[in-house]
């Protein structure tokens, strides 16, 4: 049967529609500021093969790397009506330890198969662990939290409390933890309702057939992109600062090879997995890639699982982009990606020019603390990420104090912060000039301090503090980031990596990289 393209569309936002909608009900009935407030956390559907047809307008390393724990999870379990199975396990389908994912299976009257899947991955701000937050400076998983491996939370629509006590017992803040699981299922019940109404209103034969055109445009869309890229084979390399643990770079290189409408990424010539915790997995490696690749269709597509279907990703196994167990793999998620999106970016550079930005900020600057809160009378514990510099590009200056490419979350108000956390905001603003001049000149990054109100265990992954963002063409570099404690009239230069311990009154000061600049200044 033809495709109808007013039918086709019709379809393609109300899917979409769907995980929006999952996703608003899991910020509105989560009770940690990270899901609540900074929208760490994405939805999306799947048919009945578990490949993606929608995705919420959410956090792109969490949407392209969901699709393989959908996988591990229904090869774990024949999921049945009322199933909530969940998993954060890195060598799984996860990203890292506190990102854990919720899988349903969706089932329409009279069928004993699944018609529909659906899911999300939430940033839980502690999962256990050696320090508050969940993303210490670790050598091995086992250090970072609670490994959860596909595991079924809820039965036939009832919670495993058994299940819950377990994972409530391993995290320091278990309250704030249970209901952001729950907001997560609850999310799962409203994406299970919108698609039961969709099938009902319009047939499973055409819900069905729209959801196949649907990946099958997005393929088309994929194809056509890259078929305007010249043929031929292009490289680039970058590095992390360090892994945290050792003071070496961590190289990151990929050759690209475009051939015809289709391209085959590898990452061949990356350095060995790492000793700290920077190791990313093949899923957050896939995730990455397909982001830069969506980015080169100008047209507002469908982002599904057809996207994928013309790209091919090499990721040498125990390499950083593939690691193997044990490894640690916190800033993998956060860290690694974000450079991996920095040298496929660059690659493709040699290919389209004008059509690929200098480098943004690169890295998501992740801070983590938790402590006693002494008027609340318990623990707390929080984490968040702070924006950057975005890279210039042939039409335009970068913007400012943005959060780019892998990373899709707000910052959180001062307003909430200072209510539900023992510390203040003593400074958040732009950090004028950070940007790398160029005919276009890269973004500034953000300085952001926090001074605690009682003593606190504090880690910081960060990168892009040695080496700034690389301008293009002739651009200039942007500004490297800096951290900085302000201990009464004592000032002490912290790493981009590290854990520490403050006391009532130090501040912590944060000045994120500025984003590369882009051509030769006039």
């Amino acid at each position: 049967m033809r495709t109808d393209p007013i039918e086709l569309e019709l379809f393609r936002h109300l899917l979409v529609s769907i995980a929006e909608e999952m996703g608003a009900v899991l910020r509105k009935t989560s009770y940690s500021a990270n899901i609540k407030e900074r929208r760490d956390y994405s939805c999306a559907v799947y048919d009945a093969d578990g490949e993606t047809v929608a995705m919420g307008d959410h956090m792109p390393v969490h949407l392209g790397a969901m699709p393989m724990s959908v996988r591990y999870a229904t090869e774990a379990f024949n999921l049945n009506p009322g199933d909530v199975a969940i998993l954060n396990d890195p060598f799984r389908g996860g990203t890292h330890l506190p990102d854990i994912t919720a899988v349903s299976a969706i089932f329409v009257k009279g069928s004993r198969k699944p018609a529909f899947y659906v899911a999300n991955r939430a940033h839980h701000a502690d999962v256990g662990g050696m320090s508050p937050g969940s993303m210490p400076l670790a050598r091995e998983i086992y250090q970072e939290g609670l490994r959860i491996p596909p595991v079924l939370l809820a039965r036939g629509g009832r919670f495993d409390r058994e299940m819950m006590s377990l994972i409530l017992a391993n995290v320091r803040t278990p309250v704030e933890r249970e209901g952001d699981l729950l907001a997560q299922c609850m999310a799962i019940r409203r994406g299970e309702q919108r698609l039961l109404e969709l099938v009902a209103k319009y047939g499973m034969a055409k819900v069905r057939r729209n959801m196949s055109d649907l990946k099958d445009y997005s393929e088309r869309m994929m194809r056509a992109a890259i078929l305007r890229l010249p043929p031929g084979r292009y490289r680039f390399e970058d590095a992390l600062d360090s892994d945290g643990i050792t003071p070496r770079p961590v190289k990151i290189a990929v050759t690209i090879k475009i051939h015809g409408d289709s391209a085959t990424i590898d990452f061949t010539g990356s350095d060995p997995q790492a000793e700290g915790s920077v190791n990313a997995n093949f899923a957050v490696a896939v995730s990455a890639t397909t982001y830069v690749f969506r980015c080169l269709v100008r047209e507002d597509i469908p982002y599904t699982a057809g996207v994928m279907r013309p790209l091919n990703v090499i990721a040498p196994d125990g390499s950083v982009v593939n690691a193997r167990p044990p490894s640690a793999m916190a800033a993998g998620n956060v860290e690694t990606s974000q450079r991996i999106t920095d040298v496929v970016l660059g690659a493709l550079s040699k290919a389209a020019p004008k059509l690929i930005p200098a480098a943004s900020y690169g890295t998501m600057n992740n801070v983590t603390f938790g402590g006693p809160d002494p008027q609340r009378g318990q623990h707390f514990a929080y984490y968040e990420t702070i924006a950057g510099g975005m890279g210039a590009s042939a039409e335009s200056d970068g913007p400012n104090a943005t959060h780019a490419h892998m990373t899709n979350s707000w910052n959180t108000p001062v307003e909430a912060f200072e209510h539900q956390y023992p510390l203040r905001i003593r400074g958040y603003r732009i950090r004028t000039g950070s940007g790398g001049q160029g005919k276009h000149r890269g973004g500034d990054g953000i300085i952001r301090e926090y001074e605690f109100l009682t003593s606190a265990d504090v880690t910081i992954l960060s990168d892009r503090r040695i080496n700034g963002p690389y301008g293009l063409f002739g651009g200039k570099n942007g500004t490297p980031g800096k951290n900085t404690l302000l201990s009464g009239k004592r000032t002490t230069a912290i790493a981009g990596k590290a854990r520490f311990e403050v006391r009532p009154g130090d501040v912590l000061r944060i000045e994120s990289p500025g984003g590369g600049g882009y051509g030769k200044p006039d």
